[in-house]
């Protein structure tokens, strides 16, 4: 609680802060009478009229006129000096040209001291224009007999000096000395074509340029651009002549122009670190100069192997340190392009070698397959993947990145892979040779520690497992051979604990194909029939349903494997329906078996029961039985009545559980009965009208009793009875309608859909929520 002022002191305190107010009065209304003096209306003046919007700046529409201007003298100037010289003499026309220019080059230092900076930029365009229409004066009046191309050489040179001297002594203008770099790339190539030189020598000339103009770049920017088109230029030229030569010392001269660009490059990196590009570029045209003497004399097949080798060095750049990192980074990257067009060369060339073993799918267990004709025979392609291979390797590890190292395998697998073929070595030791490089491409796959290598082993090991098993198919033994032994490394690799549980997968699932597929094989070397290979297929699946637990965590893609061999086995059998019923019973035998396990008691035990119905069905149908009700109906009643006993001790169990079994046992085949048989209106109505019944007496006791399974399977057998026969009725009321009819109605029926398109969806929610609360 504050304590009061004496009256002495508060009314000092007051007088203080009312003196205080009128000092703050009397300076705001000064401030109110100067404010009221100026032109501009007070903000609460009452606004006149809107000002209209300015599209463009001052400085804008300034230098919009500038540059008109100075086009139209720049034309005036030209249409002066070419088609007005017939009017005046010699004296005259020197005189006029002459003063005009002297004029157009004066008057910007004028400007500049008025601080009219682009009125002197635009005039100093024009003036320097005027210089050119100057020396083509001279040319034209003096020296008319002269080479032109010389000419132009020499007049470049001197106008490239004479710009640069005038934009140095009128450092504000930016015009003057980018003209000046422009007009000094002329010279030396023009001087290099008037004298008729060679491609090398217009090389050289164009290289020297480049260097002039990387001089320049560091201290006019704009240079960096002509040195780097020119570069490319004379660097392409050297490329050229040095692929075209047919000697090792045709080769030399242009390898001295590569050389010496390189040179360029690697200087101009080593000056400005944001040039790291030209070292790239340098690097390039080394490994082309170098190359180029190392290929002559060499198989073509060699060239490729030969540029590798000369890039591999500048790989190893990356590790010294002592030179300055935007010229290792542009080696670096030299090699590393190099290295990859290599690759890729390789790749490209066993490429055909691979695909070649698809041919065997036209006559399989022939022995007549013809070899594969390869693009490069020998060994040069392997030496190059390999050699590509181990410096991605040994890039990964100085760089301490991955992305090489998955490079790495892969090179190495092709060239590994494919080397026995591309030599010509004997079909036996070509399967053992790729056999031993599949094995340790899955061997890596388990026991990688590289990121990214497991998964590039694992696709190498399963393409070459897959062009291999191709391959065999040539011959039985060949078959047996290597299907067996790709299918026991598999299961090996699927055994194999610390490996990585993707490929541990795929290895299980890769083992269950191999033994189905040799099981296959073995009934056609028996020659059997195609419907008893099912038999054979189907042990697979027994043995994967037996092994169980002891598969640990691949067992479940193990089993959809096996699963997949079970759909091979019915569809091998489906030929012939005795076949395919035992197939059908032995499988749901299989499930038997495996719903013993408490962890797939459910799934396999259902599975068991539609394959034994489904069994019993096919032999039904291949019995010739027609009134399969007979055969349901004594298992339906029995089934019903297990499953009333069942919900009468539990309540709470599912109506699928209780009677899902029963009524499909009738109910499908009795639809299916209906369906295949002769439609409505003929001798066989009494069928469809006891199904309908029934069905209609199953949906109401489902209605009813709130149950989800009566429900469905009675509503869905009574839909599939009633379009059964009104089908007929149909097709022909749609016969008998004009063809617009149909159109048209399904017109209006998707315009009463969109118009209670919302409504529908709240209707068809509640009829999920609905099914989803019954039993």
């Amino acid at each position: 609680m504050n304590t009061p002022l004496p009256p002495a002191e508060e009314l000092a305190l007051i007088d203080r802060e009312l003196a205080q107010l009128d000092a703050r009065r009397i300076y705001l209304l000064g401030r109110r009478d100067w404010l009221l003096r100026l032109p501009v209306p007070p903000a609460w003046a009452p606004p006149g009229p809107a000002a209209p919007a300015r599209e463009t700046s001052a400085p804008g529409a300034q230098n919009v006129l500038l540059t008109l201007g100075a086009v139209l003298l720049s034309v005036a100037a030209l249409a002066f000096t070419l088609l007005s010289w017939g009017s005046l003499g010699i004296a005259g026309r020197s005189a006029v040209l002459a003063a005009v220019t002297a004029g157009a080059l004066a008057a910007p230092a004028a400007l500049l001291r008025r601080g009219l900076r682009s009125t002197a930029e635009s005039v100093a365009a024009v003036g320097l224009l005027l210089t050119v229409l100057d020396a083509y004066a001279l040319y034209a009046v003096g020296m008319p007999d002269t080479d032109g191309t010389a000419y132009a050489s020499g007049a470049a040179a001197v106008l490239a000096t004479v710009w640069a001297a005038y934009g140095a002594g009128l450092r504000k203008l930016r015009i003057p000395l980018p003209a000046a770099v422009l007009a000094a790339q002329f010279p030396l190539p023009l001087a290099a074509l008037a004298a008729q030189a060679g491609p090398l020598e217009i090389g050289w000339a164009l290289l020297a340029t480049a260097a002039l103009d990387a001089a320049l770049a560091l201290r006019i920017r704009v240079a960096a651009v002509p040195a780097a088109v020119l570069g490319a230029g004379a660097l392409l030229t050297g490329a050229a002549e040095s692929w075209s030569a047919a000697s090792a010392g045709g080769a030399l001269t242009p390898a001295g122009l590569l050389l010496a660009g390189a040179a360029l490059g690697t200087v101009a990196a080593r000056r400005e670190p944001r040039a790291w590009a030209a070292a790239l570029a340098g690097g390039l045209a080394a490994v082309v100069a170098l190359g180029g003497v190392a290929r002559q004399g060499l198989d073509p097949a060699w060239t490729v192997v030969v540029h590798l080798l000369v890039a591999l060095p500048l790989l190893a750049v990356v590790r010294v340190h002592a030179l300055p990192a935007p010229v290792r980074r542009g080696l670096a990257w030299a090699g590393a392009v190099v290295t990859a067009l290599a690759a890729l060369a390789g790749c490209s060339a066993v490429a055909p070698t691979l695909l070649a073993r698809i041919r065997v799918l036209e006559e399989v267990w022939a022995g007549t397959t013809p070899a594969a004709d390869p693009f490069w025979p020998g060994a040069a392609v392997p030496v190059t993947l390999l050699v590509g291979a181990g410096a991605a390797w040994w890039l990964s590890r100085a760089l301490a990145r991955p992305e090489p190292a998955v490079a790495a395998v892969v090179l190495a697998w092709a060239g590994l892979f494919t080397a026995p073929e591309l030599l010509g070595f004997p079909p036996a030791a070509v399967f053992t040779a790729q056999l031993a490089v599949t094995g340790a491409a899955g061997v890596l796959a388990l026991r990688a520690t590289v990121r990214g290598t497991g998964i590039a082993a694992a696709g190498c090991a399963l393409a070459g497992a897959a062009n291999v098993s191709l391959g065999a198919l040539d011959g039985r033994m060949a078959t047996f051979a290597v299907w067996g032994a790709l299918g026991a490394c598999c299961a090996a690799g699927a055994a194999y604990g610390p490996a990585a549980r993707p490929v541990r997968s795929a290895a299980a699932v890769c083992a269950v194909g191999y033994a189905t597929a040799v099981l296959a094989a073995a009934g056609a070397a028996a020659d059997l029939a195609v419907v008893w290979w099912a038999l054979p297929v189907l042990a697979v699946p027994a043995a994967v349903a037996g092994l169980g637990p002891r598969l640990g965590g691949v067992r479940v893609p193990a089993e959809i494997a096996a699963a997949g061999s079970g759909l091979l086995a019915a569809a091998l059998s489906a030929g012939r329906t005795g076949t395919l019923a035992l197939v059908l019973a032995l499988a749901g035998v299989i499930c038997a078996g495996a719903a013993v396990r408490e962890d797939r008691r459910t799934p396999a035990g259902w599975a068991a029961g539609a394959l034994f119905v489904a069994a019993t069905w096919v032999r039904l149908a291949d019995f010739g039985v027609t009134a399969p009700e007979a055969y349901t109906l004594p298992v339906t009643v029995p089934a019903l009545a297990v499953g009333l006993m069942r919900r009468r001790r539990d309540p709470g169990a599912s109506s699928w559980t209780a009677y899902g079994p029963g009524l499909s046992a009738t109910l499908l085949p009795s639809i299916l009965a209906v369906l295949g048989g002769s439609p409505a209106g003929t001798a066989n109505w009494l069928r469809p009208l006891l199904l309908g019944l029934a069905a209609l007496a199953v949906t109401l006791a489902g209605a009813r009793g709130r149950l989800q399974a009566p429900l469905v399977l009675g509503g869905a057998a009574l839909a599939a009875v009633a379009l059964h026969e009104l089908a007929p009725y149909v097709v022909q009321v749609a016969g008998a309608l004009p063809r617009w009819v149909p159109p048209a109605l399904a017109g209006l029926l998707l315009l009463a859909v969109g118009a209670t398109y919302e409504k529908r969806l709240r209707d068809a929610r509640r009829l999920r929520d609905a099914l989803g609360r019954l039993r």
